[in-house]
């Protein structure tokens, strides 16, 4: 647990030392804050349905570029070789990271609360679906940081990382919108494979079980690929 935690205050500050945080925070805010305040004030409606039904496609870009310097950076320095040699196992090292990804992602999603705290005071607002699609966006997240976790450990390159975990983040966000390209008997699967299919169910306010593990798995999947490219490189 020790191992865990250093990993993980380290990295976090790590984001805060360079620039990119800074950046990556400011071009989230901004264009989430477009849609919200347009849709807010053009429309004079008071709801978070924007926000939530354009944050998978928005996240698919963001968390990437947060998660494409967490090991491509160490191995293009040559750091990881000094980071193998501290008595801690690769499931230490992948799963701080993948924390502190997932705290760096809860920390440019708390300046939106202001959204719905907004909407509040203004109007009525149905907190059920604001609730669930929070919760629906760190479960996300986590998915995401796991396939930008996984992409980062592969390459030295982070330009390389950024996009081979964009495409994949893409494509599990858009996959659902796809169907007609599919046979009709693959339909509830590639429907299920779709990131945005399982979010939007919980950005309803619906808890279902087969979306949270949905998330899970994908998380998962992309922490063990993680730590099998890791051994790989022994």
């Amino acid at each position: 647990m020790r191992q865990f935690q250093h990993i993980l205050k380290k990295e976090f500050s790590d984001y805060f030392v360079s620039p990119i945080a800074y950046i990556v925070i400011s071009i989230f805010l901004v264009v989430t804050g477009w849609f919200f305040f347009s849709t807010f004030f053009l429309y004079g409606q008071a709801s978070m349905r924007n926000f939530f039904s354009l944050l998978p496609l928005i996240f698919a870009f963001v968390i990437p570029a947060i998660t494409m310097r967490l090991f491509s950076e160490e191995l293009d320095l040559g750091s990881f070789e000094l980071l193998r040699t501290m008595p801690m196992s690769y499931a230490d090292i992948v799963v701080g990271k993948f924390a502190a990804g997932v705290v760096m992602t809860g920390a440019m999603l708390l300046p939106t609360l202001l959204y719905p705290i907004s909407i509040a005071f203004m109007g009525d607002l149905d907190w059920g679906p604001v609730i669930g699609g929070y919760l629906g966006a760190l479960l996300l997240g986590g998915a995401f940081s796991a396939v930008g976790l996984f992409a980062s450990s592969i390459t030295e390159n982070q330009i390389v990382a950024f996009i081979l975990g964009a495409a994949i983040c893409i494509a599990l966000t858009i996959v659902d919108k796809m169907l007609f390209f599919f046979p009709e008997t693959a339909l509830n699967i590639i429907e299920f494979i779709g990131a945005d299919f399982h979010f939007q169910n919980v950005a309803k306010g619906i808890i279902d079980t087969r979306d949270i593990v949905y998330f899970l798995s994908v998380m998962f999947i992309g922490l063990y690929a993680t730590y099998i490219s890791l051994q790989h490189k022994e």
